[in-house]
C-alpha cells in the first residue's frame, strides 16, 4: 500500500510555506499602518515603534518555546494550535483601546505565530528525499525573501482602503484558513520527525557540528542583514543617494537571492552540500568586503553599491537552503530545537549587529560595510574551525 503522504506532497508543502509567510508578515503588512495609530489610539511616535519590536521579542520567545514543545507533542497539532492562536490575537488587535494595549497584544502575537517557522525544516525534511529537500527549502526561501518587498505594498493599499484595522483582519482570517486547511489534511500531512526527541538546547549549544552550521547560516544571513537595516540611513544621509536607489539595491539582491536559492538544490546534489556551504559563505563575505573596499575608495555611486550587493545576496543564496538543512541533520533527530536555535541566533545577530551599527551608519558605507564584512566573515571562520557532520 503506497504512502498516503505520497500524493499530496505538494499540498502540505503549500501549507507549510503559507503558515510561515503568514508569521512573517506580520511585521511588513502592519508596517504601514504604524505612523498613523497615535492619532488614533493615542500615544506617542515612540511607542508606536514598539508595536513593531514587540511582535519581534515575543516572536523569539516563541521560536524556542515551539522548539521545546514540538519535541515533545505532535507538530501537527501544535501548528493548527499556533495558527488558530495567531488569527485570535490578530483579530483581538483590531479591537484595542489603546496604544500600550495594542503593544502588549503584538508580543502575544509575535510568540502565538512562531510555530510554522520552527517546524517548517524538520516537516519538509520528512516530506522529501534529502536532494529534493534542500531544493524545497531553497524554493520556500525564495517566497519568503519578497514578503518584505511585497507586504509594505499591500499594507499601504490596505490602509489606504480600509484603515489601520485591516492588516490584522487579513492576518487573523488568513490564519484561520490556513488553519482548518491543516487540521482536515492532517492525516496528509508528514507526521513530526522528533516527537518525544530526547534532548535539550543545552546539547546543541555544546555540540560543535551544530553549532557549525547554526552560527555559519546566522552569520551569513545576519552580515546582510545588518546592512540591508543600515542601507536607507546610510545611502540618503551617508552617500548623498535617495530610497529609489535603495529599492535598485534591493531589488537586484531579492533577484540574485531567488536565482541562487532555487539552484541550490541542483548544486547541492552535484557538488555537495560541505562545498556549496563554504562556497556560498566566501562569496557573500567576499561581496560585503569588495562593499568595504569600494567605500574606503571614495566610491559612493549607488548603483555601483547595488552591483556589489549582489554577490551578498547569491552567496546566501547558494548556501542558505543546505546549511539550513545540515544544521536540522546535526540537531541528531531533534529537529524542532534545531531548527529554534538557529532562527534565534540570526535574528540575535542582526540585532546587535543593527545595534553596533547604528551611530554610524549616516558616515557612509564603510563603517556599516565593516561591521557587516565582520560578521559574515565569522560565517567562514565557523566552518573552517568546526567540525563537519560525518559521512
Amino acid at each position: 500500500m503506497s504512502d498516503p503522504r505520497a500524493a499530496t506532497p505538494g499540498i502540505a508543502f503549500a501549507l507549510i510555506v503559507l503558515g510561515t509567510i503568514l508569521g512573517l508578515a506580520g511585521t511588513d503588512l502592519v508596517l504601514p499602518a504604524v505612523p498613523s495609530l497615535p492619532d488614533t489610539l493615542g500615544g506617542t511616535q515612540a511607542m508606536a515603534q514598539l508595536v513593531l519590536a514587540a511582535f519581534v521579542a515575543g516572536g523569539c520567545i516563541g521560536l524556542l518555546a515551539f522548539g521545546e514543545l514540538g519535541a515533545r507533542i505532535d507538530q501537527r497539532s501544535l501548528l493548527v494550535g499556533s495558527l488558530v492562536a495567531y488569527a485570535l490575537v490578530s483579530l483581538a488587535c483590531m479591537i484595542a483601546p489603546s496604544l500600550p494595549v495594542l503593544v502588549g497584544l503584538r508580543f502575544v502575537q509575535g510568540l502565538a505565530g512562531s510555530a510554522a517557522a520552527v517546524f517548517a525544516p524538520g516537516m519538509i525534511r520528512a516530506m522529501f528525499p534529502e536532494d529534493k529537500a534542500v531544493g524545497a527549502l531553497g524554493f520556500m526561501a525564495s517566497i519568503e525573501s519578497l514578503i518584505p518587498a511585497l507586504a509594505p505594498v499591500l499594507g499601504v493599499w490596505l490602509l489606504m482602503a480600509f484603515g489601520w484595522k485591516s492588516s490584522f483582519l487579513a492576518l487573523g482570517g488568513l490564519s484561520l484558513a490556513v488553519a482548518a486547511s491543516v487540521a482536515l489534511l492532517r492525516h496528509r500531512m508528514p507526521p513530526p520527525p522528533s516527537t518525544r526527541a530526547p534532548g535539550s538546547y543545552v546539547r546543541h549549544l555544546t555540540n560543535p557540528v551544530f553549532l557549525r552550521y547554526a552560527l555559519s547560516q546566522a552569520f551569513t544571513l545576519g552580515g546582510l542583514l545588518i546592512f540591508v537595516f543600515g542601507a536607507p540611513a546610510m545611502i540618503t544621509k551617508g552617500m548623498n543617494g535617495s530610497l529609489n536607489d535603495f529599492i535598485i539595491m534591493q531589488v537586484a539582491g531579492i533577484t540574485f537571492f531567488i536565482i541562487g536559492s532555487n539552484l541550490a538544490g541542483k548544486l547541492t546534489q552535484r557538488f555537495g552540500p560541505e562545498t556549496m556551504i563554504l562556497f556560498g559563505s566566501i562569496l557573500s563575505a567576499c561581496g560585503l568586503i569588495s562593499v568595504l573596499a569600494f567605500a574606503l575608495l571614495g566610491g559612493t555611486e549607488p548603483l555601483v553599491l547595488a552591483a556589489l550587493f549582489v554577490p551578498v545576496n547569491l552567496g546566501l543564496g547558494f548556501r542558505g537552503p543546505p546549511g539550513f538543512f545540515r544544521a536540522v541533520i546535526a540537531a541528531r533527530g531533534d529537529d524542532a530545537r534545531g531548527s529554534a536555535l538557529v532562527l534565534v541566533a540570526i535574528l540575535v545577530t542582526a540585532a546587535v549587529g543593527t545595534a553596533l551599527a547604528a551611530p554610524v551608519v549616516t558616515l557612509g558605507a564603510a563603517p556599516l560595510a565593516a561591521v557587516a564584512a565582520a560578521v559574515s566573515c565569522a560565517s567562514v571562520l565557523c566552518l573552517l574551525a568546526l567540525p563537519k557532520l560525518e559521512a
